[in-house]
């Protein structure tokens, strides 16, 4: 952190990953307002979060390749600014179509700020990827505690589009700080040049230890985004919940994981990647299996800090694979690994949503338990690192 100015960047890249995550999860929390605003069903609200996460999938590797080409530093830029514009479209939209197409154009945005964040990371702390990728990773996880609960209450108080709109001025100051703090491609060590052939790219990410890696980030992200995308709505329909208790238990899901990541990460750099996830795995799926028959607001809160584990999957995985993957092609190699697993997930809100619809909400918690299960088995045939 003090040593040749990785602190500034490190926290001025934290912040904008704590906002373009946190931006996000305010979806879930505005949901039933935008359900009422357009007039969508269950269906049709788990499409628009599905739209989001896909065009967020689809662009992981334009974001890898800008990465590898012009720098970090101006597509971390780009993203915010884009971002920022993006939502005033949300914001201004006159009918679901605008929506839907606004909610696209967003998710495009903040997906060119992935990559380039963890390349970032490599690059500053080779040696301690796993700790620097947790203390990263817990940084959206406080912005996903604080936005989406406060835009809930905006958007209760106010109008629903005060929810989004809070956050323009914000994307438009943590560009700038970005652009002030993080070093330009000249002004840091380069990497070996990424003009691989995409032949060479497939090649690497077509390794078995990629592949599995690949195949359990896909699977967490399939229980994560239906889990975030739909708990909100869990709570307050099926649970009985207040819309101001839903939201704090949604907090409280993103706030534990200021705490998991950091340590998920950890146990990655002591303990390998097989049996610091085989841990997150069991937790959060015998969680998972458990929520429909907890009652009650203080169990609620029990079985919402256990299922929270399912948080630390994500930064052990993402740890593995960047240690994996060579430098010279990081950016391009792990887009590619993201859109893969980012497009398999963006398909489980639909789903549940279709589930929520035919009053199978808890079944669908049961069929996500079933996946961590699968996670676990894939995990068993994982090559330690």
């Amino acid at each position: 952190m003090r040593s040749d100015g990785r602190g500034k960047i490190l926290l001025a890249v934290a912040a904008g990953w704590a906002l373009t995550m946190g931006a996000r999860m305010v979806y879930p929390v505005l949901l039933p307002s935008l359900r009422e605003a357009y007039d969508l069903d269950l269906t049709t609200a788990g499409l628009l979060v599905t739209v989001l996460f896909l065009a967020y999938a689809i662009c992981q590797l334009p974001g890898g390749m800008l990465a590898d080409r012009v720098g970090e530093r101006r597509t971390l830029v780009a993203s915010t600014f884009l971002a920022a514009g993006m939502l005033v479209l949300v914001i201004t939209a006159r009918s679901a179509i605008v929506l839907f197409g606004a909610t696209a154009l967003f998710g495009a945005a903040i997906a060119l700020y992935a990559v380039s964040r963890y390349t970032v990371l490599s690059s500053l702390y080779s040696d301690q990827l796993g700790t620097a990728n947790g203390v990263t990773a817990a940084s959206a996880d406080a912005g996903q505690s604080v936005l989406p609960p406060l835009a809930g209450i905006l958007g209760a108080s106010v109008a629903w589009q005060l929810g989004f709109g809070y956050l323009v001025p914000v994307f438009l100051g943590v560009g700038i700080a970005v652009l002030v703090v993080v070093p330009s491609a000249d002004n840091r060590p380069e990497q070996e040049s990424g003009g691989d052939s995409w032949s060479t790219v497939l090649e690497v990410v077509r390794r078995p230890a990629v592949v599995q890696g690949t195949a359990i980030y896909a699977l967490g992200l399939c229980i994560w985004q239906a889990f975030t995308g739909f708990y909100p709505t869990y709570l307050i329909e099926i649970k009985g919940l207040s819309s101001t208790l839903a939201s704090g238990l949604f907090g409280l899901f993103f706030v534990l994981g200021i705490a998991i990541k950091p340590v998920a990460g950890g146990a990655y750099d002591r303990v390998g990647a097989r049996r610091s996830l085989l841990v997150v795995g069991l937790v959060s799926g015998a969680a998972l299996a458990a929520l429909p028959s907890v009652e009650g607001f203080w169990p609620l809160v029990i079985v919402t800090a256990l299922i929270s584990a399912l948080l630390g999957v994500s930064t052990i995985v993402e740890a593995f694979l960047l240690t994996i993957i060579p430098d010279r092609l990081q950016g391009t190699g792990f887009g590619v690994v993201r859109t893969t697993a980012f497009l398999i997930g963006a398909l489980s809100p639909v789903a549940f949503g279709a589930a929520g619809d035919r009053g199978l909400f808890d079944e669908a918690f049961l069929a996500l338990a079933a996946v961590a299960g699968i996670v676990v088995l894939v995990t068993l045939c994982l090559a330690d690192d």
